[in-house]
C-alpha cells in the first residue's frame, strides 16, 4: 500500500493574514498561497511543502460559542511537532499567548496553548 499523509486542514479564524504570519513566526513555514475563497471569503495556505494549514474567513464570521470537545465532528486541536520546544514556547509566549498543559511522557514533551479563535494547539517535540 502507498504512503499516506495529512496534507492539510481547513480551519476558519477571525482573520487569516494575521494568523498566518503568527505560523510563519512560530514555526518558520511560509505562506504557499493566498486569495479569494467561497462566501466572500479569504483564505490562507501556510506551512511546508509537503502540508499545510488553510487559514478560512468568510465574508460575515459566525461567532461559534459550542465546545468543539462535545460537538460531534468537532476539531480538538491541532498538534505540530518541533525540534526544540523550549525555543518554540517561548517564542509563542513573546506573542502575549498563555502555555499550559506540560506533560513529559513517552515518546516526547508538550505544551498547549488556545489562540483568540479558540483553536487549541498542541506543542510537542520528539528530540
Amino acid at each position: 500500500m502507498a504512503e499516506a499523509f495529512l496534507e492539510h486542514v481547513n480551519f476558519t479564524v477571525s482573520d487569516p493574514a494575521k494568523t498566518a504570519q503568527r505560523l510563519c513566526d512560530w514555526f518558520g513555514w511560509h505562506i504557499r498561497w493566498h486569495g479569494a475563497a467561497i462566501h466572500d471569503g479569504t483564505t490562507y495556505h501556510v506551512g511546508k511543502t509537503s502540508s499545510y494549514v488553510a487559514l478560512y474567513s468568510p465574508g460575515k464570521p459566525n461567532d461559534g460559542s459550542e465546545s468543539s470537545y462535545e460537538t460531534r465532528g468537532g476539531l480538538n486541536h491541532v498538534a505540530i511537532v518541533v525540534d526544540d520546544l523550549d525555543a518554540t514556547e517561548q517564542r509563542i509566549k513573546a506573542s502575549g499567548y498563555q502555555t499550559k498543559n506540560h506533560a513529559d511522557y513517552e515518546p516526547g514533551r508538550r505544551f498547549y496553548f488556545d489562540d483568540e479563535d479558540g483553536i487549541e494547539f498542541e506543542i510537542v517535540s520528539y528530540s
